[in-house]
């Protein structure tokens, strides 16, 4: 049992892994740009930056079209932002034993933040997580980051 406890805590300490630039800060006053659509991790983190005081703002979607007919999307970022926060993410995951009690849906998520001034990666955050606790991490994150 106690090779099990321990085997448990090795796997949930590598779920994330979380690069904050030292010195680095965030203005809320400054806008944000971030991709459109998304599932769920996008669409949070988007949600979260407004309630911390952000304006995100996001592209103008483009379309056009090879001589195949495949379908090439490309965005419009928009000129006016400070920082660009980019997600990539898979599909998340029902999982309602192992996040019962943290939001029941299993993010697999990569997170860049980068401040367009200075061209610098304030953040770098791999993750997975139950929907809940990668939320409040990302608050964590901000708060860090808003505090300087």
């Amino acid at each position: 049992m106690k090779h099990i406890s321990i085997l448990a805590l090795i796997l949930l300490t590598a779920c994330n892994s979380v690069y904050i630039k030292p010195n680095a800060t965030l203005d809320t006053s400054k806008p944000m740009y971030a991709n459109r659509g998304g599932f769920t991790m996008k669409r949070a983190i988007k949600q979260e930056l407004e309630k911390h005081g952000y304006t995100v703002k996001v592209g103008r979607l483009k379309s056009s079209y090879d001589g195949d007919d495949i379908s090439i999307e490309t965005e419009e970022v928009p000129g006016n932002h400070a920082y660009i926060v980019r997600v990539s993410e898979r599909s998340e995951v029902f999982r309602p034993l192992w996040c019962a009690f943290n939001g029941f849906w299993w993010w697999r998520f990569n997170v860049s933040i980068v401040d367009q001034d200075t061209k610098n990666e304030i953040v770098s955050w791999r993750g997975r997580g139950c929907a809940n606790s990668s939320v409040r991490k990302l608050n964590d994150i901000l708060d860090k980051l808003e505090q300087k």
